[in-house]
């Protein structure tokens, strides 16, 4: 792609329940959605496929990589619509029988699985009668950084809790993109999501794309929403605050050469 080209991208909100039938429902529905306004990619949130009513409702639908029903649907929603699909997370075996990995999988326009990350940072919080430890079913990934190849350059991924946690952006070093699909609480969200998210854009000179989870689920759960998509200064492009729907908008290579540029805080490092 030459500077002046654009690439239209778009984050999926979703408030995902129990059943994993109605939950692949309604992400169809908003990929569908997605590719109406022009989005050549789109990524889906964490935890899309399922919110179980405890922690280890989740090993109940684990599957081996590369097999099972929900892989099955990424790789034909992809598929049938021509696009690059990142996968939000789902729950895939690890080699602890009580744990899984909660891990993102991105998908091309023939519907091959062309990359993966496996969250390595597990999200813990405690404040009055609001508790939540995901290492009580979740195991670590392995690998810090994983990267994908677009026709626009280089994205990076990550998924929710990574984003207090700037150092692993910086080893992505000059990517275009991050996605970090999420299921930010509403209390964290509502005190750190867009600043963070913002933050890591212009740290990282790139644009992010954050697609969440946002409403009142049926555990009794709420999460935060506001999915969006930042550019490389820290403007918001587009926000989805709450409810299922989309946040959408073009990746300008102009733009991230033109922040660089101006204030090439790379070349400026010291440490």
């Amino acid at each position: 792609m030459s500077l002046n080209e654009h690439f239209r991208v778009a984050a999926v909100q979703m408030v995902s329940g129990a059943s994993v039938d109605d939950n692949l429902e309604q992400a169809w529905r908003l990929i569908a959605d997605a590719v109406q306004q022009g989005a050549k990619l789109v990524a889906l949130p964490e935890y899309f496929c399922f919110m179980g009513r405890r922690d280890k409702d989740k090993l109940s639908i684990k599957e081996t990589a590369g097999h099972g029903p929900i892989q099955q649907f990424l790789a034909q929603c992809a598929r049938e619509h021509g696009i690059w699909l990142v996968g939000g997370t789902l729950p895939l075996e690890s080699p602890d029988s009580e744990r899984i990995y909660n891990s993102c999988l991105v998908f091309d326009p023939e519907g091959n699985q062309i990359g993966r990350y496996d969250k390595i940072h597990l999200f813990g919080f405690k404040k009055g009668e609001e508790s939540y430890d995901e290492s009580v079913s979740i195991r670590p990934g392995e690998n810090a950084v994983q990267m994908v190849s677009l026709p626009f350059g280089q994205v990076g991924l990550s998924i929710c809790y990574d984003l207090r946690f700037p150092e692993l952006f910086r080893q992505m070093k000059t990517v275009q993109l991050v996605v970090l699909p999420s299921a930010f609480t509403y209390t964290t969200g509502a005190a750190h999501w867009e600043i963070l998210l913002r933050a890591r854009a212009i740290e990282n000179q790139c644009y992010v794309l954050a697609p969440a989870q946002g409403g009142k689920h049926e555990n009794g759960r709420r999460t935060w929403g506001h999915s969006m998509l930042v550019d490389p200064w820290g403007d918001v492009v587009d926000v989805k605050a709450t409810g299922p729907g989309i946040a959408i908008g073009n990746i300008e290579l102009q733009r991230i050469d033109e922040v660089r540029t101006a204030l090439p805080a790379w070349s400026h490092r010291t440490l």
